[in-house]
């Protein structure tokens, strides 16, 4: 090697993304090109760390100098390194961190454990719950409380006589009560216990610890002395926010990962001259898009760090400065989609590996298809991933025996060319990508897809629809992140990087109608590039409790002046210079009494209130009036040394596309041609241009492809590429529109039905975000706890996103009615809304909104849209719409038969109001007393309908009335053939004779149900011998039973079939009128919907011998308030406040699985309201929330266990609970003893400090006084198996589910779909 005599000292500059599978590595030395080296992350034959070999290689071509590998790396040459790293992230999926405990307030022990209560996957028996972090818990008997809640009526004194504790002032001036002060004996004490069975590193978390930090420090404190080398407090990790399950998940991902990071960084400094880092600039990418110098990057800040240089890299390359950008990274294994429009996004709380993370990360959203995803023909559609092939054995070209993925596609069709693709494969690792492999594989699945169907697909278009529902699977999320913002997705670029997105770019713009895809020069290493064009910043936060307004700004502005001091302060620590630091200032603000936040950027005129209102106005499409106090949770600071270069790719983007004269590059300037396959055309003979040999001004015409050294950009027809000195413009042009021809179909494309599976199913996602944003009820804003669906023209369901189960079918049977009832007399601009159990109702609190949806003639109806919503209010005996003991429909509510909620244009808002205050005239009942809530809820409702209608129309605008309706008929066929199929599978492991089962309800009543199938795979479901109707409020309309029947048919079948009315087809449901699952006009039903229904499914189940027991339960409990004055001032009837919840139990084992414990099960699977928050707004103190040892059923495989939840009254408070399986327990199956019945108490306080336990059996309505307990042992799952009964199963065998590494706002939203 020569030498280079040119490069000064401290010249060179590196940014590295050290990934899962590759190390990408960028260098800059000025006045020389810059250098890109690609190597494998993990190589150990060859080098010990693949930032140290990558600098290493660098460091030989730069000064022409031979290091060798065993000595360390010469630091006079480098200016600077800059690094992102997935040590947290593979150290949190592979649950490979640190040892530690975790030390927790008293009777919270399985506080991270429970969790939010809710299940990972909804349709699953063998629930896999994600491992907890921490080794042992400590709990330590303090606690705190805040002394005033939020939904205190202003009338409304609370007590103070004979309350234990003494107050104190919190961090934001909060008054707060110390019930139990710190014990330092009782801590000392138990941490020695743990120091001696050798762990050394804690997490700590007390409730309220984000408000006052001291009996946590104090624990760190006294951990310190005793020898613990690592801490992690949760008051001073991550984003210091109220709620304790975040919080504490936190800390213990801290103490979990902290310690492997310091290790690495350690290991890797060590690598460099004298063993140290001394005198190098090296910082490290944060999840929040800034970078860090070493010695303070910390592990919970570091689960996104390579994802966070790719979006900090689309947005300082891609941007233009007017047009936002929709950040598209396509890898591997998965896809990270985000949305950059001037400034980046962050979201607070997230879940990564089944771990909650409460710390600011960029909002950053991963769908599972990749390069490697696998691809499936599987029950008559075609499904990618989540599955991926990974690298080992990796796609079928690998030459590794691997499967078929979206490479193998990309390479069928000619998108990928193995000649300018590396040739690392075979035995020897000489060969190219293996080619033939790919045409033979796809050959015979084109065989058995034809052989099944009766078409004639050739293989590349087999392949070419596999890329299709590729493609129609990652659009979805991107409408959502536009869409549920506000933001029309249309009105984006597309900025596309990652080494398979390329490919993609322009199939997935059509879908998205984006006209411009950008690629920049170095996008297969965007992650890396992204860190050189990041700037050090340090977030700081602190909670607050001020309303904002004139005179609170000036204590608000004083703590911000705080944080600027300690960001300052912390960013000179890191060697930034003075006046390069600015300053980002955020408040973080609700409206009071809702739960929707919004982080607010300080606007240039300092008027917080307005900023808050235009976001809130675009992102949730209301307003409350002005008179609604504006709260501010959380003050936030981001300090940040600002850098010069950060703009200047985006800069050159600007300016060139102004100045550039295009000119059209001739086809044979190409370096050869080749044949690519492009819908509907074929195969064409398409250009292969060689990027290093293209310069700024040429025109690509599409078809073509170009190639560089790590990537080929697929330009596909209609479509020119133009180049830029740094950039691929690549603009779509649409295609000649060609009239719609709107013939019937008679054999279905499997590709077509795919792709409208999920365009029927992306109908349904966005009635569903629109239904959320612009609703104003907490139950459905924020608890989800709605479903939105489409319906033929014969109101047969089409599909049902799945929010909530135990609307699952039921709903076809609200529209059904509603057909009938209006045959031949609606008309467009009709909606109707209906609850009635004899109209197709579960229970009154859900209000079924419907929208016939019309032909452009106005007069046929072609499809209908409907949202269900849970309304708390809608009257009832004893103010409540769920009184525990009523007995006739009228107790529960306002009832609808059928109402035209818009008629003629005019919303009819005296009418629904005159029906909702209807039940007042009832002899102990009360009307609504949010009628607010419901009109905006019901107009919400009409808003998701008509987006329904309008993306409907769309839809048949684009292809056509019939062959709309001939794919939504043959997606029906295709969920009835998996059910079919299903059955004809039972009948011929079990044989003609009947499936009977029988349980009993704790009142004495009893269900049975006998199941004949015959040869088609019908399965005639009996329900003959169940009990008549109750003289209580468990009585189930017929639509609930419909609802356990689809879901037990989804569970059973395990595989992702359509959720339609086909998934009913095979089946027909016989249930004798006057019993209580099919009660007359008038019966009581609102816990038919919550309690009944479990135990439907447990029965179903039962008959099909797949599993014992769960608890059968929701455990429906609640609390009121009371409070509120009329215009004669006296007291309000009803109810001023109120809370309610389901809470978990255990579920049942199964053939080869232990039950879970503490996780909703079945028709329920909504989450926990977390203690702290529970606990701010209402005057009720969380005593316990832990799960109920020894409560599962024990066998050959045990069931899972119930929970405890034990509240405390710190005001007078009413109670009411309504519950099952308190008399009888859990079935066991196979020999298997069943799970503990559950109990409900009332434990009274007395004068001298004791409580008297009273047991109030399953269902009740008490008045509790202060100092009362309400303490609920849910029941625990049926076990599987006698014990000892042949080998004993002691660990789950697990296969490995898809982890998304980034879960931003749009997979907290579909979580808490799944979780209402």
């Amino acid at each position: 090697m020569s030498s280079n005599s040119t490069l000064t000292p401290k010249g060179i500059r590196f940014a590295i993304d050290r990934g899962g599978t590759f190390t990408d590595v960028w260098a800059a030395v000025e006045g020389q090109p810059d250098i890109v080296l690609k190597l494998l992350s993990v190589d150990p034959e060859n080098y010990a760390d693949a930032p140290s070999e990558g600098i290493r290689r660098v460091l030989e071509q730069v000064t022409g100098t031979t290091i060798p590998r065993s000595s360390r790396l010469p630091k006079g040459h480098i200016e600077s390194i800059r690094m992102g790293t997935t040590v947290a992230t593979n150290a949190l999926l592979e649950r490979k961190g640190t040892r530690h405990a975790l030390v927790v307030t008293q009777g919270f022990r399985d506080l991270l454990d429970i969790g939010h209560q809710s299940r990972p996957k909804l349709f699953a028996l063998d629930h896999r719950k994600p491992d907890t972090l921490y080794e042992e818990v400590v709990e330590i008997s303090e606690r705190i409380t805040v002394e005033d809640f939020e939904d205190r009526p202003e009338e409304l004194v609370l007590p103070t006589k004979g309350i234990p504790g003494t107050l104190v002032e919190g961090s934001t001036g909060d008054i707060l009560r110390i019930i139990k002060p710190l014990d330092v004996a009782e801590v000392k004490t138990k941490l020695l216990a743990i120091r001696e069975k050798g762990i050394d590193a804690l997490a700590i978390c007390f409730a309220h610890s984000y408000l006052y930090p001291q009996h946590e420090e104090a624990v760190a404190k006294i951990a310190m002395e005793l020898g613990f080398t690592h801490i992690s407090a949760s008051s001073s990790v991550g984003a210091k926010m109220i709620k304790m399950i975040s919080r504490g998940s936190s800390a213990s991902a801290d103490a979990y990962l902290t310690p492997e990071i310091q290790r690495y960084v350690q290991t890797f400094a060590k690598g460099f001259e004298c063993g140290n880092l001394d005198g190098v600039r090296c910082e490290f990418m944060q999840s929040d898009g800034g970078l860090v110098n070493y010695k303070y990057f910390s592990g919970l800040k570091a689960i996104l760090s390579g994802p966070a240089g790719g979006v900090v890299g689309y947005a300082r390359t891609s941007y233009d400065g007017k047009t936002p950008v929709v950040g598209f990274d396509m890898g591997g294994t998965s896809t990270d989609v985000s949305r950059y429009g001037g400034s980046f996004k962050h979201v607070f709380e997230t879940t990564t590996a089944g771990v909650a993370i409460q710390s600011p990360q960029l909002d950053i959203n991963t769908v599972a298809a990749g390069g490697g995803s696998i691809l499936y023909w599987e029950n008559g559609l075609f499904r990618v991933g989540p599955e991926s092939a990974g690298a080992h054995p990796g796609p079928a070209s690998y030459r590794k025996g691997g499967p078929l993925t979206v490479t193998d596609a990309n390479l069928m069709l000619g998108r990928l060319l193995p000649q300018y693709f590396p040739s690392i494969f075979g035995p020897n690792e000489d060969q190219p990508l293996d080619d033939e492999i790919v045409r033979q594989k796809f050959s015979e699945l084109a065989d058995t897809i034809n052989r099944e169907t009766g078409r004639s697909m050739t293989p590349m278009e087999v392949a070419n629809g596999f890329i299709d529902v590729a493609n129609e699977a990652m659009g979805r999320p991107i409408r959502a992140i536009t869409e549920a913002r506000g933001h029309d997705t249309s009105a984006h670029n597309l900025g596309v990087f990652g080494g398979a997105g390329g490919q993609h770019a322009c199939d997935l713009a059509k879908k998205l109608d984006i006209k411009r895809v950008i690629i920049h020069k170095f996008s297969s290493i965007l992650s890396a590039y992204g860190m050189a064009l990041a700037e050090v910043s340090q977030e700081l936060q602190e909670p607050s409790s001020e309303t904002l307004s004139a005179e609170s700004m000036p204590k608000i502005q004083q703590r911000i002046q705080c944080l600027k001091s300690e960001a300052k302060a912390k960013l000179l620590a890191q060697g930034i210079d003075e006046e390069a630091i600015r300053y980002d200032v955020y408040l973080h603000l609700r409206y009071e009494g809702t739960e929707t936040q919004l982080m607010i950027h300080e606007p240039e005129d300092g008027h917080f209130r307005s900023a808050f209102e235009k976001e809130h106005l675009r992102e949730l499409a209301f307003l409350f009036p002005d008179s609604k106090k504006v709260l501010v949770d959380d003050i936030r600071v981001c300090g940040v040394g600002a850098s010069e270069h950060v703009s200047q790719d985006n800069d050159r983007l600007r300016k060139e596309l102004e100045e550039t004269s295009f000119v059209p590059i001739e086809a044979q300037n190409a370096a050869h041609k080749a044949k690519v396959y492009f819908s509907p055309v074929g195969y064409q003979m398409a250009p292969v241009f060689l990027l290093e040999q293209l310069k700024r001004g040429d025109v690509v015409d599409g078809p073509a492809l170009i190639i560089d050294k790590t990537q080929t950009i697929v330009v596909a027809p209609s479509s020119k590429a133009f180049i830029l000195t740094s950039h691929v413009i690549i603009d779509r042009s649409d295609e000649s529109t060609v009239p719609v021809v709107d013939a019937t179909e008679d054999v279905a494309d499997p590709i077509q039905l795919s792709v409208y599976s999920h365009r029927f199913m992306g109908i349904a996602e966005q009635m569903g975000r629109t239904l959320q944003r612009t609703s104003l009820s907490l139950n459905i804003k924020e608890r989800l706890d709605f479903s939105c669906a489409i319906f033929g023209p014969d109101a047969e369901l089409v599909a049902n996103v799945p929010h909530v189960p135990v609307h699952l079918g039921s709903m076809s049977y609200a529209v059904k009615y509603q057909s009938e009832f209006h045959k031949g007399d609606l008309k467009p601009g009709d909606v109707l809304v209906s609850n009635h159990p004899e109209a197709g109702g579960t229970h009154l609190p859900d209000i079924t909104v419907i929208t016939p949806v019309f032909e452009p003639d106005g007069k046929t109806i072609c499809f209908y849209t409907a949202s269900r919503g849970h309304h708390m209010d809608i009257g009832g005996l004893k103010g409540t719409s769920m009184p525990p003991d009523s007995t006739s429909l009228y107790h529960e509510g306002a009832s609808i038969k059928s109402f035209f909620l818009v008629r003629d244009g005019k919303f009819d808002e005296k009418g629904i109001c005159d029906i909702l205050l209807e039940p007042g005239t009832h002899e102990g009942c009360t009307g609504s007393r949010r009628l607010g809530d419901n009109i905006s809820d019901l107009k919400a409702q009409i808003a998701a309908n008509n987006k329904g209608a309008a993306l409907i129309q769309a839809l048949i605008a684009e292809n056509g009335k019939n062959k709309v309706h001939f794919y939504m008929k043959k997606i029906q066929e295709n969920a009835e053939i998996a059910v079919r199929n299903y059955l004809k599978g039972v009948r011929q492991k079990n044989g003609v004779a009947p499936l009977t089962a029988e349980d009993s309800m704790d009142n004495g009543s009893t269900m049975k149900v006998s199941i004949t199938i015959d040869e088609e795979g019908t399965g005639i479901f009996d329900f003959e011998g169940t009990s008549s109707e109750m003289l209580s409020n468990m009585n189930a309309p017929p639509a609930i039973t419909y609802s356990a029947l689809i879901y037990t048919m989804r569970v059973l079948i395990n595989s992702d079939v359509p959720l339609n009315q086909g998934c009913l087809t095979p089946t027909k449901v016989l249930i004798p009128k006057n019993t209580f699952l099919n009660p007359s006009a008038g019966r009581a039903v609102c816990c038919g919907n919550t309690l009944t229904s479990q135990r439907v499914t447990d029965l179903l189940l039962k008959a099909f011998r797949a599993a014992a027991a769960s608890q059968g339960c929701m455990n429906c409990m609640g609390f009121f308030g009371r409070g509120g004055l009329g215009s004669d001032g006296k007291p309000l009837p009803g109810f001023a406040y109120n809370y309610g919840e389901t809470i978990a139990g255990g579920a049942g084992a199964g053939p080869t699985w232990h039950g879970a414990s503490g996780l909703h099960t079945h028709m329920t699977n909504t989450r926990t309201t977390d203690a702290e928050v529970l606990e701010r707004r209402y005057p009720i103190l969380v005593r316990e929330f832990s799960i109920r040892k020894g409560s599962g059923g024990k066998g050959k495989l045990n069931g899972g266990c119930g929970v405890v939840r034990d509240f405390e009254c710190r005001a007078p408070l009413t109670f009411s609970m309504i519950s099952e399986r308190r008399v009888n327990q859990p079935y066991g199956m196979e020999g298997g003893e069943p799970g503990q019945r559950g109990t409900n108490y009332w434990a009274q306080w007395n004068e001298d400090g004791s409580y008297t336990w009273l047991n109030i059996g399953p269902r009740g309505q008490i008045d509790m006084d202060l100092g009362d307990r309400f303490v609920v042992h849910t029941p625990g799952g049926g076990a599987w198996g006698k014990a000892g009964d042949g080998d004993s199963i002691t660990t789950e065998q697990k296969s490995v589910d898809f982890q998304p590494r980034a879960n931003g706002s749009l997979n907290a939203f579909l979580a808490a779909q799944l979780e209402a």
